[in-house]
């Protein structure tokens, strides 16, 4: 039984120390296609916030719901649709609560992971499972492919979307991004690492930036061979 209760505590002390930064975001979509429910994740204590570009793609006006009732509105920094991440801005009178990013990099399979998002609408709703994967690769909605994304049979619905992926040290370690339908248990999330190096880019420059490379083709003709 101490074994159970210490691992109860465990857990209890994280959703405590993280749930706090974790938002219920509702997207108010242009040209009356209704709402989109979704979940975010605060990372500064001046209201920056993590979600999933396809939650807020397109919005019109975002909420978003705190724990402690307070509801305030969001404003869209950045949209990267080629990782499925949106950096967002809330205006809060004072410091907000707020969570740290860890290293995606350091993580093993086996690793202990928990998620806190609004399934279903369902705000602050808490489960809990495993990194059971690392290195997947997904689709993007542009069409490109999103790797190193992490894997986890945390139980994950419709509205988990951009909430965070927690460590045993209450720091994220991926954004919660899609589910494997119909299958149960197969649940991917942008690694925090990835999630990083988005919100670095979009604040210093609007967008992230990416290199290219630039092919043109000509006709060229060339002179007949003599025989």
């Amino acid at each position: 039984m101490g074994i159970l209760h210490s691992f109860s505590d465990a857990v209890a002390a994280v959703v405590q120390r993280a749930s706090p930064a974790v938002l219920h975001l509702q997207s108010i979509r242009e040209r009356s296609q209704g709402l989109a429910s979704g979940s975010g994740v605060l990372i500064t204590p001046d209201g920056y916030a993590l979600t999933n570009s396809h939650v807020v793609h397109g919005a019109a006006a975002i909420e978003a719901l705190l724990p402690d009732g307070r509801t305030l509105l969001a404003d869209i920094v950045g949209d990267d649709p080629a990782t499925d991440l949106a950096l967002l801005r809330l205006a809060p009178a004072h410091a907000l609560p707020h969570v740290e990013l860890a290293d995606s990099g350091a993580l093993r399979v086996g690793d202990f992971g928990i998620a806190v998002g609004a399934p279903y609408g369902l705000s602050f709703t808490v489960t809990t499972g495993i990194v059971s994967a690392l290195g997947r690769t997904l689709r993007a909605r542009d069409g490109r492919a999103i790797e190193g994304v992490i894997q986890t049979d945390a139980p994950l619905n419709p509205g988990n979307s951009g909430g965070p992926l927690l460590d045993a040290d209450a720091r994220v370690i991926g954004i919660n991004t899609a589910i494997f339908h119909p299958a149960q248990g197969l649940c991917f999330a942008i690694p925090s690492s990835t999630a990083s190096f988005v919100a670095a880019e979009i604040l210093a420059h609007g967008r992230v930036r990416r290199a290219w490379l630039g092919l043109g083709a000509e006709e060229v003709l060339l002179p007949a061979a003599r025989a």
